[in-house]
């Protein structure tokens, strides 16, 4: 089961996805400011993903104690 913060970056994730997919999919090449802005949300997009690791790994860990207990 996911969390709230989960669920909330999972959404954020998602948006960010479809902006980038959206930017592909113009014609011609991107500008200077488009390129810099798909490479923060690409940035943006893996320090995300990495804090849902970090809160599945703890959620885990969590779930694991408590069978312990």
């Amino acid at each position: 089961m996911m969390t709230a913060p989960a669920i909330a970056i999972k959404d954020e994730v998602h948006v960010l996805i479809e902006v980038q997919i959206e930017t592909f999919g113009q014609p011609g090449p991107l500008t200077a400011s488009q390129l810099r802005e798909y490479l923060h949300r690409a940035e943006k997009i893996r320090t995300l993903c990495q804090e849902l690791n970090r809160l599945g790994t703890t959620n885990v860990m969590e779930r694991l104690v408590e069978r312990a207990s």
